[in-house]
């Protein structure tokens, strides 16, 4: 395979091992991986790290590697970004996968064919493995257009990257903040970005991809979903930076994607998978729906 592969690792060599081995069977030509540091002030933790980096030497295919291996511990934001800044400095293009997302090997072939796709279109950004969909809502094409880019195993291009803004530096400004906040016709969903806002610009928010929504959402880009499910995460639990517990509407399989893909007639987001997407991950929830969660993590620990 001609497409680069960017690796994300840090102290995880259970989960590493596994994303590793569908790697090695795709064969790619070129390995770019990034890891983390460890902290001293976590114990342990330089020997998971090792054992971690252990595993990725073992390629024993053809292949162009590249390793960006973080000295001390970086931390989530610092370490993905960073990393990803570097990735686009050696190519134009990637599949981009972390140490707990797993792929279906049809993963590959449908980020590479929609790589060479869309590569010179500039208003398409992102490229998911993940869907989060009901069955109800899913489409009869391979694939569909969005404006909520998903991070579980995805791709982009080095001119969609370089727009990135880590410290969101465009919505310092008060007149660019509140033309997007005006681009939110949803009232939950400005006071969801608000508060999202002001958790990153406050520090209270470790974490990189949220930027990346708002880089595409600021120039108008659009992300591509597929209608399959081909990446499912492998790292739930408490070793995790941010999904220690599951997520709504997550998929616990994946499966293949067929061949040749189907594509949509035209690049339009469909409205009703908007509206799901937009209400189940990126509004902020009524009184009844905290209700109804806090319930649900309440009741399985009473049984």
């Amino acid at each position: 395979m001609d497409t680069p592969v960017a690796l994300f690792i840090f102290r995880r060599p259970e989960t590493t091992a596994r994303v590793f081995a569908e790697i090695a069977r795709a064969r790619p030509s070129k390995l770019l991986i990034i890891a983390d540091g460890p902290s001293p002030s976590r114990p342990g933790e330089a020997e998971r790290c090792a054992a971690t980096r252990a595993i990725v030497e073992q390629v024993d295919w053809p292949c162009s590697v590249l390793r960006n291996y973080a000295d001390t511990n970086l931390g989530l934001r610092a370490r993905v970004a960073s990393g990803l800044d570097w990735v686009f400095s050696q190519v134009d293009e990637a599949i981009i996968l972390e140490d707990d997302c797993l792929p279906h090997p049809t993963f590959f072939g449908y980020c590479r064919e929609l790589l060479d796709r869309y590569r010179h279109a500039p208003h398409i950004m992102h490229i998911a493995g993940s869907n989060f969909l009901p069955p109800s809502l899913t489409p009869s094409t391979s694939y569909y257009f969005s404006r909520y880019p998903l991070i579980w195993g995805w791709a982009t291009w080095a001119r969609a990257w370089q727009h990135y803004d880590l410290n969101l530096t465009l919505l310092d400004d008060a007149q660019q903040r509140r033309a997007f906040l005006r681009q939110l016709t949803d009232w939950r969903e400005r006071r969801f970005w608000e508060r999202t806002l002001t958790r990153i610009r406050r520090g209270a928010l470790n974490t990189w991809d949220y930027q990346w929504s708002l880089t595409c959402r600021l120039r108008q880009g659009l992300a591509i979903n597929p209608s399959r499910n081909l990446v499912i995460n492998i790292g739930i639990g408490p070793d995790a930076h941010h999904t220690q517990t599951t997520i709504q509407g997550m998929p616990h399989t994946h499966e293949a994607i067929p061949f040749p893909l189907v594509h949509p007639a035209d690049r339009t987001p469909i409205p009703a998978i908007e509206a799901h997407m937009r209400e189940t991950y990126f509004s902020t929830p009524t009184l009844a729906q905290m209700i109804r969660n806090k319930l649900q993590q309440i009741l399985p620990r009473a049984s």
